[in-house]
């Protein structure tokens, strides 16, 4: 049997409003926008990494829950800036418990923080960047 090889081709958010979230994915994490193949005004893509898309879809109900355990994650080179930025846009955001604006410290020495988009998504950002 060959060994077959996986990787992140793109992850799929179902959002309520497509603009609102197309936005704080921008402001807030500044990726840059690509084309999407349906030009139907329901999908918005962004790059996420070197052969990985983060696709934004319009059509969700107002109300998601969301597990925290359930998240999204990105690195960033600088955590201190990241976290200004947030200050800066007025968004919430902390540790894993919810008890303070420090980040977590992993045991493996990776620091991160967590906060939610538009829609409720829970969003990881830590230094884990190489």
């Amino acid at each position: 049997m060959n060994k077959i090889t996986a990787a992140i081709n793109h992850i799929a958010l179902y959002v309520h409003n497509l603009d609102r979230s197309t936005n704080f994915y921008k402001e807030v994490l500044q990726l840059r926008q690509i084309p999407e193949p349906f030009k139907d005004g329901w999908h918005n893509w962004f790059s996420i990494g070197e052969r990985s898309q983060l696709h934004l879809i319009e059509g969700a109900p107002r109300e998601i829950v969301q597990e925290k355990q359930r998240h999204i994650c990105f690195s960033v080179s600088s955590l201190e800036d990241f976290m200004e930025n947030l200050e800066e846009l007025q968004i919430a955001y902390g540790n894993f418990e919810e008890t303070s604006k420090e980040p977590n410290l992993r045991s493996d020495g990776i620091r991160q923080i967590f906060f939610q988009d538009p829609d409720g998504y829970w969003v990881e950002v830590n230094d884990d960047h190489a």
